[in-house]
């Protein structure tokens, strides 16, 4: 089988090294990569949006299975016109993707289907926003409606802020169009826990947990990233837990979804909150997580493509998902400033570490190849990761693998997993 993934980052590099395992796979590309596919697969120069250009690669190339990583391409619609044209595609199609391309939908959805979630309010202009937030209980949350790269969301502890947050957003565009409109959302407290799902428009498979390290800073201080780390399996996400969320949460969604005539096929991701009234829906997202792939998916015993054919065949009561009884703990190394201002361009080194190492994996983000030279190209450039016989095993063997690479601007958070520590 030919395979294409489309996408560019450390999720990308993730999956092109997960199909590589498939004995099926005789070959993979991916659009447009990075220096780390460029290494493992093909890279292919066409961007996620250019429809027109992928379509015509994939006939050309007679391309079995295309799996789409990144979030843009779905929710405009990438999976449909794919389908149109007859080529097996992997991802939800535009009308089940907007559970991530629009928060105000997911959290009609969650309310109109009884799903375990937050308090919110949705506004399109800044005026009736500000005059709710005046009476609203503190802590609160401003969530900008549409993709905005897990950035577009405000913590705000008092009303000035919350005043200034609905400014940045709404009249600013400070995350551009996501911004149009504004969910203000009630602030919950609990661990955080991302389970990611694989979805066969009726049936929803729930993957190994994982937790995500959101903020830029140590001690979860400093602005929401797209991800700074992640460790799997939590070890706060109990089977009794999961079982109250595979039937509250999971398969309410996907009836939820089906009853909307927006039958989901894909990667459902689910943030939760564990509430001490129990599980709550943080979010969704329509494809696997970024870091949360790179700790799942080298856990995970199955074949990644004969999931999704599964999947889009509709029998994902064919497969009995299986992981590995260890732990992955993922470290990102990303340009010191990010995700506000910073510097690239900078030599990476040590990456030869990591060959023919089984139990440390290096997956590229914002990387790219100059000449022989692979050099940084955004702001999370290398996502770490590592394996153990359990959480704090693989916490030291990942943060030792950070050691191994070195570049200029380099910066990574030293705490995370920390939490495993306070499980003792």
């Amino acid at each position: 089988m030919k395979i294409l993934v489309i996408g560019s980052g450390g999720r990308e590099h993730a999956i092109v090294k997960k199909v590589l395992e498939s004995p099926k796979v005789t070959e993979v590309f991916c659009a447009p990569g990075n220096a780390g596919t460029a290494i493992d697969a093909k890279n292919v120069n066409i961007g996620v949006k250019e429809f027109d250009k992928l379509i015509e690669f994939a006939q050309k190339e007679a391309i079995d299975l295309t799996i789409v990583g990144m979030e843009n391409p779905l929710v405009e619609g990438i999976v449909d016109a794919f389908e149109e044209k007859k080529l097996p595609v992997f991802g939800p199609r535009k009308k089940a993707a907007i559970i991530e391309g629009s928060k105000a939908f997911s959290k009609d959805l969650m309310k109109k289907y009884n799903i375990p979630s937050a308090g919110y309010e949705t506004f399109n202009d800044s005026k009736s926003a500000i005059e709710y937030l005046k009476c609203s209980k503190y802590p609160i949350v401003l969530k900008a409606d549409g993709l905005a790269a897990g950035k577009g969301v405000l913590i705000c502890n008092d009303f000035e802020e919350a005043q200034k947050g609905v400014k940045l957003i709404i009249e600013d565009k400070q995350f551009g169009s996501a911004g149009d409109r504004l969910v203000v959302e009630e602030f919950m407290t609990g661990r955080e826990v991302s389970v990611l799902a694989f979805c066969d428009g009726s049936r929803i498979l729930p993957m190994t947990s994982a937790q995500d390290h959101k903020r830029a800073k140590d001690g979860d201080q400093g602005l929401n990233t797209g991800g700074m780390g992640t460790f799997s399996p939590s070890p706060f996400y109990t089977k009794e837990i999961d079982e109250y969320c595979k039937k509250y949460i999971y398969q309410r969604t996907m009836d939820g979804m089906k009853a909307e005539g927006r039958d989901f096929v894909g990667i459902l991701f689910v943030g939760l909150m564990l509430t001490a009234e129990g599980p709550k829906v943080l979010e969704y997202n329509a494809r696997f997580g970024d870091p949360e792939a790179q700790v799942v998916l080298p856990r995970m015993k199955n074949d990644l493509v004969e999931v999704c054919e599964a999947c889009i065949d509709g029998r994902l009561d064919e497969i009995n998902l299986e992981f590995e009884d260890n732990a992955s703990v993922c470290v990102v190394l990303a340009s010191d400033g990010y995700p506000e201002q910073f510097k690239t361009g900078y030599p990476i080194h040590g990456l030869h570490r990591f060959d023919n190492e089984k139990d440390y994996m290096v997956f590229h983000g914002a990387t790219k190849l100059e000449g022989d030279r692979i050099v940084t190209a955004g702001g999370r450039v290398l996502g770490v990761t590592a394996k153990g016989k359990d959480l704090k095993e693989a916490r030291r063997n990942a943060y030792e693998a950070t050691r191994w690479i070195e570049f200029d601007n380099k910066y990574m958070r030293n705490d995370i997993g920390k939490a495993i520590d306070e499980t003792d």
